[in-house]
């Protein structure tokens, strides 16, 4: 199967080899580019812990010496081995996605033991502050990177013009409305939503236009994902 591929550059390396393992054949088309911002300042605050609910918030510390002693408490395995990689030693994954991490710290954690860093990019899935706000903790949210969303879809485009394309991966909201939204700057609307659409979750699902063909992983995990792109490829 021809399989479009929209993770940044940074996570799309070893998603293409797996899927290139599998048999299928992999168009790299990153719907955003992730920019870390420069000169940002860690506060100096008794943290009890640090959130993250992607690996490009990890990635995008300036330096993370300093907070390497806290627990690490990220959303799936592609965050936890950033952190891991990041030197966290006590990093662990929990939720697989924003509610689900909300809903760990909530139970597993006390507001009273500190304040908790958030890392966190201009734009974010869901509202993980808000909610462990109104739970009672402060939570400090400190944007470390924007996702500049893509100007067009490149090979993928002339995929979906040739009916070659067989399914495309969406991860998060926002990249289903860039997919959407850049499809039809293109005049490939209707090509795009014939196209399987293999989404991380029912909000990135609900993120695309009625009349998509979206296909919704049972877990928000990578490996769900790719179970999810094997049914799809056996009724084939």
């Amino acid at each position: 199967m021809r399989v479009i591929v929209t993770r940044p550059e940074e996570d799309a390396g070893p998603l293409r080899q797996t899927l290139e393992a599998l048999g299928h054949s992999v168009i790299l088309q990153p719907l955003m580019t992730i920019a870390p911002r420069r000169d940002v300042t860690i506060p100096n605050l008794p943290w009890q812990a640090v959130v993250a609910t992607s690996a490009n918030g990890i990635r995008a510390l300036p330096d993370a010496s300093s907070l390497h002693h806290l627990p690490m408490l990220t959303v799936g395995p592609q965050s936890l081995k950033a952190a891991q990689d990041a030197g966290f030693t006590l990093a662990e994954a929990h939720g697989g996605d924003v509610d689900g991490l909300a809903a760990h710290v909530i139970a597993a954690r006390r507001a009273s033991n500190g304040p908790i860093l958030y890392l966190s990019g201009a734009e974010t899935a869901g509202n993980l502050q808000g909610q462990l706000a109104a739970a009672g903790f402060d939570c400090r949210r400190v944007v470390l990177y924007d996702a500049v969303p893509a100007r067009d879809l490149g090979e993928a485009a002339i995929a979906l013009r040739q009916h070659k394309a067989d399914a495309v991966l969406l991860y998060s909201p926002r990249s289903a409305r860039i997919w959407s939204s850049l499809a039809k700057a293109a005049g490939l609307g209707a090509e795009a939503a014939a196209v399987p659409s293999l989404c991380l979750s029912r909000n990135v699902a609900a993120a695309l236009p009625e009349g998509c063909n979206a296909l919704v992983a049972e877990k928000p995990e990578n490996a769900a994902m790719l179970r999810l792109l094997e049914e799809l490829h056996r009724t084939r």
